[in-house]
């Protein structure tokens, strides 16, 4: 099998460092899990990061220096290859239109479909095909041409969160308390979404966690309870790490609801991650959303498993999936112009 690997950040050249270092450990993971079948990966001629420092450690692994944009490339060169492995973020739609590419040229894709990547790129969408059957935050879409409509609803002194539909990470949420801050915090998502509108939630207080998963599309193993490090910085939700794997007294049970989920939504393979909120006051679990895609807790969890974390993702999406599951202790890691671990 002929594969190709690449983070969308490096791959790019993007200059916001805490993007390409996040997106340089997850590559960096990938290429040393997958050393030992061998891969091409692409990195900007405009990245940060050098071929040295990434190759010194690969040596069955290829860099291909690009300078052209991403996508161009791929439609001109992906059909040199088997299969393809793609980090990217669902924002913009950036992961589906891959994917979409991938499945157009009868590339295999390890990863999800891109009916399942569309379908959990939009959180609204992804709320609608879980509220009947998960427990969820009730969420609203809200068009930016509809504000005023929202005005009555601040009169009761509720916090409120307002987040980008196609949003990624923290990048975008915000706590609202009064009508003052919904307008400022729209007109912030306005210039950074190209969707016509967001997401309005009640604030709810609990954990924020996450549970990585490997699915075949219709079995789903989760892997780990994850802690998310979320701090606040002027009512903007900002994620700084976390901690691989969290004990709670809801563990069990917040793996089961994100599996369940998980193999509820048709075409979600490989590696997968279910945003959770636990609310600890009331013994509640709410779905947040679903990440089909790798996630920043592969850097950690990759660590600590008893098997190769990137060999399995490829034979997940082949249908095949670990027989048992072993952590070696935990880790916790921080975010920032680095990801350190301790």
């Amino acid at each position: 099998m002929k594969l190709l690997v690449f983070e969308y950040a490096n791959a790019l050249g993007l200059e916001d460092p805490s993007t390409t270092v996040e997106g340089q450990h997850m590559l960096e993971g990938l290429l040393s899990d997958l050393n030992h079948i061998g891969a091409d990966y692409i990195i900007s001629e405009d990245s940060k990061i050098s071929v040295d420092q990434v190759n010194g450690e690969f040596q069955n692994c290829s860099p291909l220096v690009i300078s052209e944009e991403l996508f161009p490339w791929l439609e001109e060169n992906i059909t040199n290859y088997d299969a393809c492995l793609p980090v990217a973020p669902e924002e913009d739609l950036i992961l589906y239109e891959i994917t979409k590419i991938l499945e157009d040229n009868d590339v295999k894709t390890i990863g999800s479909s891109s009916e399942a990547v569309l379908a959990c790129s939009d959180k609204f969408e992804t709320y609608n095909l879980l509220k009947d059957d998960y427990p969820v935050i009730k969420s609203e879409k809200v068009l930016f041409s509809d504000l005023k409509e929202y005005k009555h609803i601040f009169s009761g002194g509720k916090d409120f969160l307002v987040k980008p539909a196609d949003g990624v990470s923290c990048s975008g949420v915000q706590i609202v308390q009064s009508y003052a801050d919904f307008i400022k915090a729209s007109a912030h998502l306005k210039r950074t979404t190209s969707l016509p509108y967001f997401l309005l939630q009640d604030r709810v207080e609990g954990k924020s966690t996450s549970v990585s998963i490997l699915s075949t599309d219709n079995r789903a193993l989760p892997l780990s309870l994850n802690l998310q490090n979320i701090g606040f910085d002027g009512g903007k939700l900002v994620y700084n790490g976390g901690k691989v794997p969290y004990e709670h007294n809801l563990s069990d049970d917040a793996k089961d609801i994100a599996r369940k989920a998980v193999e509820s939504v048709k075409g979600l393979k490989g590696y997968v991650g279910v945003d959770l909120l636990l609310d600890d006051a009331h013994g509640e679990i709410y779905i947040l959303e679903i990440n089909p895609r790798l996630t920043t807790s592969y850097v950690a969890l990759r660590r600590l498993l008893n098997f190769n974390l990137g060999g399995a993702i490829i034979d997940a999406v082949n249908g095949e999936l670990p027989a048992k599951i072993e952590l070696e202790s935990s880790l916790s890691f921080l975010k920032g112009e680095d990801i350190t671990f301790k």
